[in-house]
């Protein structure tokens, strides 16, 4: 009689942390290919655009004389120079990079993946004295590991939870531990750590968004910490985010985990990332684009509008739902409000959130003449486009229609590198003075081949 082997059982598919570990130790003796290194350098400038309007915000201000024991001292610094702890110093930038409401994203994922991922990047390279390439590097991996597990957790997480600071902790726990060049074990250890720090409810904006940017600084913090202490032989279960009560489970429903790495290393996400080209929130921006585009072909006024109608995908109306905003905050996520002043205005800047446009009469009125509804076909396409369909009524009679599938700063409709320029010196300009912006434009463009970073 044929002896018959056992059938043997199939071999266990990798955690993800140890995936994201085990490719961290490849990338990290891997050259970085030049167009990697190229978009990194965009989004830290997009992100030095972010945080400079973002440092005088009460949010940043409360935060940063609650934290006065952490500054002043320490290994970092703070973009203005003042001294910090790592710690501090990637709360406290972390939180003022998404503070003024235009730092960018990752579709996908539904995140804002710099605020934080670059804030703890750059506390820690401070601390370790890094390179600009060893900088730039831990840029990227933290954006790669932070938008995979978005894109995983996917649309389910999205109802509840903010993904800047809950996936947020997980780009700066990659680019933390990169920085302070973790081994395999330790690294998918950060990662672990950090998942037990993820938070950020989406209720926690949708009447006061005062509080909103902390997500950002504390998912910053969190990454900080959690490599910091990794170093130091902290251990977490590994299975965090697959296990039978780990992140999946509780913060999605029941995602897949067992392609979370199958791209990594050929499809680098930084290389398509959103960058705002206006300032509030980003869900609003399809419709403003559309609004805008259709006044642009047909030449008309906000005096000529007699009806505008809005079809948007449902977070638009989740997230922006402020009818009568009351100020500048709720008005940032009113899609009444940012449509209103665009058509009235022609753009949406920061000035569009200042007293005295926040209450213009003409905005006011065109916002009650502005109605809005989910548009299944919009929706549909969500997360992966951010489009929304637009129909203004004239006061002559005629009907214009554009479906805006896509915003401007959307990978399909991107921002050249001038327009990024433009925005840092727009948007810095007016705290540190045009010599100190172009100074820092220019450091952010040498750091693929700087020895230290300034």
């Amino acid at each position: 009689m044929a002896h018959t082997e056992p059938a043997s059982e199939p071999a266990p598919k990798p955690l993800a942390v140890a995936t994201f570990a085990r490719f961290a130790m490849c990338f990290a003796r891997a050259p970085l290919p030049p167009e990697v290194a190229h978009h990194a350098q965009r989004a830290v400038i997009d992100w030095y655009a972010s945080i400079y309007p973002g440092l005088n915000t009460p949010a940043v201000q409360v935060l940063t004389h609650t934290l006065a024991d952490d500054l002043d001292r320490g290994a970092a610094q703070l973009v203005q120079g003042r001294a910090a702890t790592p710690r501090a110093a990637a709360l406290i930038q972390g939180t003022a990079a998404h503070a003024a409401e235009v730092d960018d994203s990752f579709r996908d994922a539904m995140l804002h993946p710099g605020a934080a991922t670059i804030a703890a990047a750059l506390a820690v390279a401070q601390s370790v004295r890094a390179s600009g390439p060893e900088f730039l590097r831990a840029v990227v991996l933290g954006y790669e590991v932070s938008t995979r597990i978005g894109v995983v957790m996917g649309r389910p997480h999205y109802q509840y939870w903010h993904n800047t600071g809950t996936m947020g902790s997980f780009g700066a726990a990659a680019a933390a531990a990169s920085l302070l060049q973790l081994d395999e074990v330790a690294f998918a250890n950060a990662l672990a750590v950090a998942a037990t720090f993820t938070a950020g409810l989406q209720q926690a904006f949708r009447s006061e968004a005062m509080a909103k940017p902390l997500h950002a600084g504390r998912a910053a913090e969190a990454g900080v910490l959690a490599a910091q202490l990794a170093a130091g032989g902290m251990r977490s279960s590994l299975d965090v985010l697959e296990g039978e009560s780990g992140l999946g489970q509780a913060m999605s429903q029941g995602p897949d985990w067992s392609k979370v790495g199958a791209t990594l290393g050929t499809d680098f996400h930084i290389t398509r990332l959103t960058f705002k080209n206006h300032v509030g929130c980003g869900h609003t921006f399809a419709a403003i684009d559309g609004a805008l585009a259709l006044q642009q072909m047909h030449g008309f006024g906000h005096a000529d509008i007699k009806r505008v109608q809005l079809g948007v995908y449902q977070p638009t109306l989740d997230i922006a739902p402020h009818v009568d905003p009351q100020n500048a905050d709720q008005a940032r996520f009113s899609l009444h409000y940012m449509v209103a002043t665009a058509l009235v205005h022609g753009s949406v800047r920061l000035s569009a959130f200042e007293p005295e446009r926040l209450n213009d009469p003409h905005t006011r009125a065109l916002m009650q003449r502005i109605d809005k509804a989910l548009d299944p076909a919009v929706d549909a396409a969500f997360p992966g486009r951010r489009g929304a369909r637009v129909d203004i009524t004239l006061r002559d009679g005629r009907q214009l229609n554009l479906l805006q599938s896509d915003r401007k700063g959307d990978p399909e409709l991107p921002l050249s590198d001038a327009d990024l320029e433009g925005k840092l010196m727009e948007l810095a300009t007016p705290v540190i003075g045009e010599k100190q912006a172009r100074d820092v434009l220019a450091r952010i463009w040498q750091l693929h081949q700087s020895a230290r970073l300034c």
